[in-house]
């Protein structure tokens, strides 16, 4: 116990030093406390205090708060970075150089500017995360501390629990049902092959904050408390409680990666139809406002990705519109931009009310009259392509909202479409069978009874 406490300690120091080493004059907004990671901590991920308000990020002078966004700069030690808790195995460079992420690059996902790929060499060496005493830990207290740090007002729209939503999914969705491989059991992220998967992109930062929680609690695994941090988000936001089983272990190291791939997670656009020309993205359309080759990525979200798990339709959509209420999507990170509800740190089943009764229009990132609209928020990186709420011409009182195209396709195939309009009628039953879904999410290939 003694040795993995001081093991512990060490990666943490390591960690912490190597992100304050990055730089930066952010301020962080909140007062140091177990609320908020240090302003030296999170100077690496350019963390200091975002008003969503403002058009664009800017920092102050005088030695007065920073008011830049988050993620502008978080996305610059975006998967592999000297700030990030990863640990480096014998055999990364072998495994970087068969995969081609020495001269990996993803334009469609993320921009690149100022960015460290996951080619780069800038990887901490730390040593292997303990697997957690899971029968010893005081998960009541570990609870708490994690509700004290989930109202972030430095951080996005103000939570952390759409953050810890998304990397707890992205952790539990690698599972594969046929060879018993992936799953939030392993916490594989914190190596640098699952993480430079360009569906994680953005999800240091979340990482980063649970660092100190992992620190003052070292029993539990790093694999266990990412999935209760999702839990307790979903809790204090008025979602669904979930009972917490614990147990899961941490990879040692990178061997794992050696039955995993790349293409576990969903892709927003996969099989679509390419759109080449920016100025007239609506040609991609169809003659009933449907994205050409929507069909193929219905097939890639259904079957290549949740039937894969073992999931059924309805799961499907419970997991989609219970997932999607929360956060939002950055260009920096996803490729992808803005909130898909109004009230993004809620449940609710607002996600699906609105694609069921909004009008969507399908925007790329030359559609520069978004930014005359005052809806700069909603146009997405280069190559990318989503639908919004806007109108161009037309200004309203709308807030700004977005969809995926793997998002509509839920509106647009026959036998989504009447679960999405069961959970348009009934929030509760939404959150209920949320609930049920994403608890199975998150316990695929754990072992459990």
């Amino acid at each position: 116990s003694t040795q993995r406490d001081k093991a512990t300690m060490k990666f943490s120091l390591l960690a912490l030093s190597a992100t304050a080493a990055l730089g930066g004059t952010d301020a962080f907004l909140a007062p140091q406390s177990p609320r908020s990671l240090s302003s030296s901590a999170l100077a690496g991920y350019g963390i200091g205090s975002w008003n969503k308000k403002q058009s664009s990020p800017s920092s102050s002078g005088g030695g007065g708060v920073a008011t830049r966004n988050p993620w502008e700069d978080a996305n610059k030690a975006n998967t592999v970075s000297k700030s990030d808790t990863f640990i480096k195995s014998p055999t990364t460079a072998t495994k970087k150089k068969s995969y081609g992420l020495g001269s990996w690059s993803k334009s469609s996902h993320v921009s690149s500017g100022g960015m460290t790929t996951p080619g780069s060499s800038a990887v901490a060496n730390a040593p292997p995360a303990t697997g957690g005493c899971p029968f010893h830990a005081n998960y009541d207290a570990i609870r708490e501390e994690l509700k004290s740090i989930m109202d972030n007002p430095s951080w996005d729209d103000g939570s952390l629990a759409p953050i810890f939503l998304r990397l707890a999914w992205h952790s539990s969705g690698t599972y594969d049902a046929a060879t018993g491989t992936g799953g939030s059991n392993g916490a594989g992220m914190r190596f640098q092959n699952e993480a430079a998967d360009p569906e994680n992109a953005g999800l240091a930062p979340a990482r980063a904050f649970l660092e100190p929680v992992k620190k003052k609690f070292p029993e539990i695994s790093y694999s266990d408390l990412w999935i209760l941090a999702s839990y307790v988000g979903l809790e204090v936001t008025g979602g669904p409680v979930i009972e917490f089983q614990p147990g899961r272990m941490d990879h040692p190291d990178e061997s794992f990666w050696e039955q995993m791939s790349y293409g576990r997670l969903p892709a927003a656009e996969k099989y679509c139809c390419p759109h080449l020309d920016d100025s007239n993205v609506s040609s991609s359309l169809d003659e009933t406002g449907k994205v050409k080759g929507w069909e193929g990525l219905c097939t890639h979200v259904r079957n290549e990705v949740f039937y894969r798990m073992g999931f059924n339709d309805q799961e499907i959509v419970a997991l989609l519109c219970g997932g999607h209420v929360y956060g939002r999507c950055h260009p920096n990170a996803s490729g992808y931009a803005g909130p898909w509800v109004e009230n993004m740190t809620e449940f609710s089943n607002e996600y699906a009310t609105d694609m069921i009764e909004d009008e969507w229009t399908l925007v790329s990132h030359g559609d520069t009259w978004l930014d005359e609209q005052g809806s700069a928020e909603l146009r997405p990186a280069p190559g990318n392509r989503q639908f919004v709420n806007q109108k161009k011409g037309v200004s309203g009182d709308d807030p700004n909202q977005m969809m995926l195209l793997s998002d509509m396709i839920l509106a647009w195939d026959p036998d989504f479409r009447p679960i999405l309009e069961m959970y348009a009628e009934d929030e509760e039953k939404l959150k209920v069978e949320f609930g049920a879904a994403f608890k199975t999410l998150t316990e695929l290939g754990c072992g459990f009874p």
